[in-house]
Order: structure tokens, then C-alpha cells, then sequence
């Protein structure tokens, strides 16, 4: 019987086996501390109780019994019984934390997606650009904008006039950055991403996190309309010989450095860049299923980096990147896979499985199509091993995914992404 509809005299009863569960509990733990008369008198007023509920007494006489049970046990009773506040409350968020870790550890575990390797079937973290002052959000709309979708605002403004000019990278970015120590929420250190923008003689600071691809931002700041890659303009501008050479001064002495032209004229005091950081998909991940079925080609598929050895998952500091990544199963063991006109074929046939194979296929609702690079490259096949699994980006033009790093073991595997609870936009539900 549902509780609301049950009697008062039910009530009671199931009451009164509430405080004889205490009162049992109280006796086990406490008689070789308690006075004899004390254990006598909470034996009696327990056993006052059960007698009364096993001849069924009326709701009466069985709350004066609770009570007279009440009042032995806030004297016998010590730690058990009364709890204070403190004790209440630490307990209750010690059983909480048991159960959520309970419920990470072995069925439903929270995930967040960081980059774009999956994009568009899921979001990393996405920039929205503002082309003047009057398209930047106002205050209450900030706010909004935090709690729905995570939005964290970057905006910069020019010291100088003169021309934005663009620093290139040497080898680990398109455009120059260094890694610099920070903070996530004021708080909890991090690292991020600095870049300096050149306006004249005079530079600005912009800093993001170590996984956001500021290179969309750049480009559609700089180039809005544009729908070549950044490193794809970079290419087109050096081809052309518009790149600007110049030499700069550094730790280590004068060198020359190359400079993507932008052709932003400002003034002092202009908007340099304005843009947000959009938070990227945050999911639960189902860990329960893969005990019992075998994974699927066309998943959804999350699994841990620890035991993939390869240059490409080790940091900055050359540690193995202990983390866990999100791509798209493409093969099981047996499987023989090869990349051709930005299809991904599996044992001879075009992949199916999910309907990112198909857009890539066609390079259809911005899904790219599939890269020959890394084992694939120049169309050569790949055989997957006993026991081992294939995971690719959907993005495959921006993933570093199995091509480059090779397979996971089936002891690795997490799960399959289950539901997009944050942020709140069109893609939360169901994971596709």
C-alpha cells in the first residue's frame, strides 16, 4: 500500500518497528556500557512495544508504548540515539557519496567531451564569435547563457592602433601559443592555452583551455565567411606569398617570424576579439552493458587511454595520457578496414551502423568524410587484432583517433554513451 493512502493506525505499526529496530540496535551495541538498570529498563519499554503490536493493540495504547520506548532510548541511547544535526548530516552525504560512487564505479558514469573529434554528433567545447559590441550578449543574457549552456566570456581590446596580425606556430599549432599554468573556477589549477595577437608594435593576451580549438574562433573573427579551414587559409596565404616576415625578439635571442595578415585595421581601444566559450556535451555513459553484450560497430564508444602505447598518448612531459576518450566503434576483432574517396569500407563494403558513417560517406550536414592518414594512409588496409577494438573520430579531419594510435584492448572498453544531460540545447536526450 502506497504510504499516503495508509491508515493512521498502519502508521503507527510500521512506526513502532522503526523504534524496535533502534531499540535493537541500541541493546547490541551499547549493553556492555549501559547500567544493568538501564539495559533492564530499555528491554522492558522494547518489550512493552512488542507485545502490544503482536495483540494488536489500538493506535492509543501503542503511542503511549512509542513513547515510553522514546524516552528510554534518548537516555540509553548515546551516538545512536538522539543524533544531532552534525551527525545526521555527515551520515546522510556519506551514504550519498557511497551510492553515486557505487553507481559511477559499476552502471551510470557522468562524462564530459572535451574537443571536436566527434563533432557534429557530439559538441567539445564550441566558440560563439561577436562581430561588433552590439551583438555581445548583455549581463542578465550572460548569465542565461552560463547556466544553459556554460557559456564563459573572452573579450579583448586593442592598446594601439594598427593592423591584427596573426603569430604562426612552429610545429604544435597553426597559430603560436604556449601552455601556461591557470585556474578552473577560481580555484582548482589547470592549464591553458596563451596566444598573443599582434596589433602594431604591441601585443594582447588571450587565454583558453588546453583543449579548446581557437582556430574556428580565429577564423571567423578574422576571415567571417570563410569556409576553408584556418590551416587551409595559412596554406593558401604562404602560396601567395602574403604571409608578413619579421624578426621578433625572444628568450632566446632575435629570430625571424612568420605572420598570417588579417587585413583588421583598428583604433585604439576596438575589440580585438569578443567571443564565448560554449562548455562541450556532458553525457552518462552506460558501464553495465558491455559485461554482457559485445560492443557494436556504429556506437557510440568510451574507453580508457592508460594501456595505449604510442608517441601520440603521452603528454607534453612525455607521461602516458591517463584518460578516458570518446569516438565511434568502426571495427571488432577480424575486421579488415581500409579509407577511399572519404568512405570507411569494412570487410569490403561501405561501413554501416550508425548514420555518421553515411553523411561522412557523403560529406553531408557538416560531417567531413573520412581522411586516409596515419594506418590508412594512401588506402592501405588494417586488420584488427584477437581481442582488440577500432575507435574513429567522426571528425575525422580533426581526430586523433585509431588511424595514429592503433587499437584498444577489450579490457579498456568503459561503455556506450547513454543521454546528453548538459547543456541545454537541441541535442539534449537521447545519445545518438
Amino acid at each position: 500500500m502506497f504510504g499516503i493512502f495508509a491508515s493512521q493506525h498502519h502508521k503507527t505499526r510500521r512506526l513502532a518497528a522503526d523504534w524496535l529496530e533502534l531499540a535493537d540496535k541500541v541493546f547490541n551495541y551499547r549493553r556492555d556500557v549501559l547500567p544493568a538498570g538501564d539495559l533492564s529498563a530499555l528491554q522492558a519499554a522494547a518489550g512493552d512495544v512488542r507485545r502490544l503490536v503482536r495483540e494488536k493493540a489500538d493506535t492509543a495504547r501503542l503511542k503511549l508504548g512509542i513513547d515510553g520506548l522514546e524516552a528510554v532510548l534518548r537516555r540509553t541511547g548515546g551516538s545512536h540515539y538522539p543524533k544531532s544535526g552534525l551527525v545526521e548530516n555527515v551520515e546522510f552525504f556519506l551514504v550519498a557519496a557511497i551510492v553515486i560512487l557505487g553507481l559511477r564505479a559499476f552502471y551510470v558514469q557522468p562524462f564530459k567531451i572535451p574537443t571536436n573529434s566527434m563533432w557534429p554528433s557530439y559538441y567539445g567545447m564550441t566558440g560563439q564569435v561577436y562581430a561588433t559590441r552590439a551583438d555581445e550578449p548583455s549581463a542578465p543574457r550572460r548569465l542565461l547563457d552560463l547556466a544553459a549552456v556554460g557559456a564563459s566570456a573572452r573579450r579583448v581590446d586593442a592598446p594601439v592602433g594598427g593592423e591584427v596580425l596573426l603569430p604562426l606556430g612552429g610545429g604544435r599549432g597553426i597559430i603560436a601559443y604556449q601552455e601556461v599554468t591557470g585556474r578552473s573556477w577560481l580555484v582548482m589549477p589547470t592549464r591553458l592555452r596563451q596566444y598573443r595577437l599582434f596589433i602594431g608594435d604591441r601585443s594582447v593576451e588571450v587565454q583558453v583551455p588546453l583543449d579548446f580549438d581557437m582556430d574556428w574562433v580565429l577564423r571567423d573573427t578574422f576571415f567571417p565567411g570563410d569556409t576553408r579551414s584556418l590551416s587551409e587559409i595559412v596554406n593558401a596565404k604562404r602560396e601567395s606569398g602574403e604571409l608578413l616576415a619579421a624578426q621578433v625578439n625572444t628568450a632566446s635571442g632575435p629570430q625571424r617570424a612568420y605572420f598570417l595578415r588579417t587585413g583588421k585595421i583598428l583604433k585604439a581601444g576596438d575589440r580585438v576579439v569578443a567571443f564565448d566559450i560554449l562548455t562541450g556535451d556532458q553525457l552518462f555513459v552506460d558501464r553495465l552493458s558491455y559485461h554482457f553484450i559485445r560492443p557494436q560497430v556504429g556506437q557510440g564508444f568510451v574507453f580508457r587511454t592508460d594501456h595505449i602505447k604510442s608517441r601520440y598518448m603521452v603528454d607534453a612531459s612525455g607521461k602516458q595520457v591517463e584518460s578516458y576518450y570518446i569516438k565511434r566503434l568502426v571495427g571488432v576483432p577480424g575486421d579488415t578496414l581500409r579509407i577511399a574517396d572519404y568512405t570507411l569500407y569494412r570487410n569490403g563494403a561501405p561501413i554501416t551502423g550508425a548514420p555518421a558513417f553515411d553523411k561522412n560517406a557523403h560529406r553531408a550536414d557538416r560531417y567531413v568524410g573520412y581522411r586516409q592518414e596515419g594506418s590508412f594512409k594512401e588506402g592501405a588496409e588494417v586488420v584488427i587484432p584477437p581481442g582488440q577494438y577500432l575507435p574513429l573520430g567522426d571528425n575525422s579531419a580533426n581526430s586523433l583517433d585509431g588511424r595514429y594510435w592503433g587499437t584498444v584492448a577489450a579490457a579498456d572498453v568503459v561503455g556506450r554513451p547513454l543521454f546528453i544531460y548538459y547543456p541545454f540545447t537541441k541535442r539534449w536526450g537521447v545519445a545518438p
